[in-house]
């Protein structure tokens, strides 16, 4: 995994929160639902570049 994938996965990550705490503190359903779907889609990006990793 190189390292600006790493960093774009956090940046990601970190939206994905943002998006979320909005969501919650706005009671904004669909800001927390994008906001849950970016953080599971870096996960997944982050499994992917492990798996890659690992075959390496």
């Amino acid at each position: 995994m190189s390292t600006s994938d790493k960093i774009e996965n956090k940046l990601d990550d970190a939206k994905g929160k943002v998006k979320e705490g909005v969501g919650n503190a706005t009671g904004d359903d669909e800001m927390k639902a994008k906001g849950e779907k970016d953080q599971t889609k870096s996960d997944l990006k982050q499994a992917g570049e492990k798996v890659k990793d690992a075959f390496k």
